[in-house]
């Protein structure tokens, strides 16, 4: 079974696009030590949906467990109102695709964050700063968020569509 760390990893070396990467960059940028990095790849490799020979994530594999079971096996610990920054449905791409509402926004608690919401607890704590440095993975792991979250079916659908587009790109 997978761990949320083994996810955020995943997330990572998908977000490189197919881009070269040695195991000590990924946990650099996701502030990570490479053994962490390393035992998340394991881990994955064992469910197969990394195939360490080719330095690949199985893209079709690693949708269809969030998709499936990120709200079973990712679900998120809540909080009260934190300072923070957006996720699930309050960020990007969602955001741009549905209606805001008046209640509070889901975020990360982040001491730098812009907004105050709902505390959602990251898949890591090293999210916050990982996805301030790179675009992309903030967007995957916001539509994570959006799946491990209990929103609407609109909102799940959306967040698989995006997903689905994101992690097939080349």
């Amino acid at each position: 079974m997978l761990a949320p760390l083994d996810i955020l990893v995943l997330l990572k070396i998908s977000a490189k696009r197919g881009q070269p990467w040695v195991q000590q960059d990924i946990a650099n940028e996701l502030h990570l030590s490479q053994a962490s990095v390393h035992r998340a790849l394991r881990a994955a490799e064992e469910v197969k949906i990394y195939n360490s020979e080719r330095k690949r994530v199985s893209a079709t594999k690693l949708e269809e467990a969030l998709v499936h079971g990120a709200r079973y096996f990712l679900g998120p610990k809540r909080g009260g109102e934190a300072r923070g920054m957006r996720t699930s449905w309050a960020a990007a791409p969602l955001s741009d695709l549905l209606a805001t509402s008046d209640k509070m926004i889901p975020v990360w608690p982040d001491p730098h964050g812009d907004v105050r919401g709902i505390a959602f607890e990251p898949l890591h704590p090293s999210v916050p700063k990982a996805a301030r440095e790179d675009p992309l993975l903030y967007e995957l792991l916001a539509l994570v968020d959006a799946l491990r979250g209990d929103g609407g079916a609109r909102e799940r659908r959306l967040a698989e569509k995006e997903l689905h587009s994101r992690l097939h790109a080349s």
